[in-house]
């Protein structure tokens, strides 16, 4: 099969050919078509397997064939590509770039993203653009500026889908879409979605063509199918350890395995930067990647990186959609994600583009419970391992004992949320001001 016959014309095979595609993945044979055909599509398919082409090519020759204003005069924005990271936005945009290059017209591309002076955003949108690739929160500050208009919106597509449609981002997203025309072509891609989100989705949808959940007999066997497809070129491994133990062992295996590059997801900003110091301690060119870094920092460390500047990169679930490293060997989660979702968007940093990868999860006692979840979602048991002079001593608390602390995992529902915390401040600070009520009284 060739792009050519999914309906591609001759410039993406030329785009192809630079990317080093030797024919059409999986996702984009079965995108293409119907994109091109204007219909809506939500396509689940795995991280590294050329969903960017799958929704960019179509978005791109559609725009192309329609031609673009002469110049000097205004670019109404044409097709809308949403991201939930800045670095996503950035990575799906410089990709449109490149592939635009091939086309006979030109087209004008716009990213924006948060982190970053609004500034410069707002001076590339003068005279509009074609194509603008952006995070919700930054977007709507530019509408709100008027630096950028909405109303023209012909192709609006979500990339990571699921976490776009999530409660996180949904008042920006709501807001945004009362701006788009009511008419207009929708696709939604992600390599999961939840069920939750599955009816989110199709209140966006008009008659979609559906990618890897198509043929299910019902949802949970349509889960399988897109995690089983999301996983299949990843080697999983679990091992049992204890939770003070788990520096110590990500040490010996870095060093006994030769790993030249490995991402390690932990469960909050401050695990970043303690984990990143003990394995600097250690000997290893190890750094912290959260939210709280500004951009410019952010990007420093993904292009160090990249470039095996830094041979450790430690990351919150920030780093779990949007960063594409090529042959990334191995992906270590340090602490459990809170959903099996998560894992699956985890994981998918390694074994991308039909590459290899190793995904290695260190499991404590309090988080064999959970785990066995996210291997029921995946359909796949993952066997326990021992490392000889790390054998777990840990053991359960009895029933009703305190919760394990949160560095020993990321188990959902484990933790008490924001609300639980405040409701529990707030309590501390009635029954304080009782006992001092009772006291004067007496």
């Amino acid at each position: 099969m060739s792009f050519h016959s999914l309906g591609l014309g001759e410039p993406f095979e030329r785009a192809a050919r630079q990317r080093g595609y030797i024919g059409p993945t999986p996702i984009q044979a079965a995108a293409i078509p119907p994109a091109l055909a204007g219909r809506d599509v939500q396509g689940a398919a795995r991280t590294g397997s050329g969903k960017t082409q799958a929704f960019g090519w179509p978005v791109l020759q559609r725009l192309a064939d329609a031609g673009v204003p002469a110049p000097g005069q205004p670019r109404p924005v044409r097709a809308l590509v949403l991201a939930p990271t800045r670095e996503l936005a950035a990575q799906i945009g410089e990709s449109l770039r490149e592939d635009a290059q091939h086309l006979a017209v030109t087209l004008k591309i716009a990213i924006a993203f948060g982190g970053v002076s609004i500034n410069p955003q707002m001076m590339r949108l003068r005279g509009g653009a074609d194509i603008v690739v952006a995070t919700p929160g930054r977007l709507l500050d530019l509408v709100e500026q008027n630096a950028v208009s909405l109303r023209d919106v012909q192709t609006l597509v979500l990339d990571e889908a699921d976490r776009l449609l999530d409660l996180g981002f949904a008042d920006e997203l709501n807001r945004l879409l009362a701006m788009l025309p009511a008419s207009r072509q929708t696709l939604l891609f992600s390599a999961t979605f939840p069920r939750p989100v599955l009816a989110l989705a199709e209140s966006l949808l008009h008659e979609p063509v559906r990618i890897a959940l198509a043929g299910a007999d019902d949802e949970a066997a349509a889960d399988a199918e897109a995690t089983a497809a999301a996983v299949a070129n990843i080697r999983q491994r679990s091992i049992t350890v204890d939770t003070a133990a788990r520096t110590q062992l990500l040490l010996k295996l870095i060093r006994d395995h030769g790993w030249k590059r490995v991402l390690v997801f932990v469960a909050t900003q401050h695990a970043t930067e303690h984990v990143a110091h003990k394995l600097y301690v250690g000997g290893l060119k190890a750094e912290g990647f959260h939210g709280d870094l500004s951009q410019g920092r952010r990007t420093q460390l993904l292009d160090d990186f990249k470039a095996s500047r830094v041979q450790v990169l430690v990351a919150t679930d920030l780093a779990a959609r949007g960063i594409d490293i090529v042959q990334l060997p191995v992906v270590v989660n340090y602490d459990l994600p809170r959903s099996s979702d998560d894992y699956i968007h985890r994981i998918g940093r390694t074994g991308r583009a039909g590459e290899s990868g190793l995904a290695v999860s260190f499991v404590p006692v309090a988080g064999e419970a959970h785990f066995r979840l996210i291997e029921k979602r995946q359909a796949q048991r993952v066997a326990r391992e021992v490392i000889a002079g790390f054998e777990p001593t840990e053991v359960l608390p009895p029933k009703g004992a305190a919760e394990t602390p949160n560095n020993a995992g990321g188990v959902k529902g484990k933790r008490p949320s924001k609300k639980d915390k405040l409701r529990a401040a707030e309590a501390a600070k009635a029954a304080e001001r009782a006992a001092r009520a009772a006291k004067r009284n007496r």
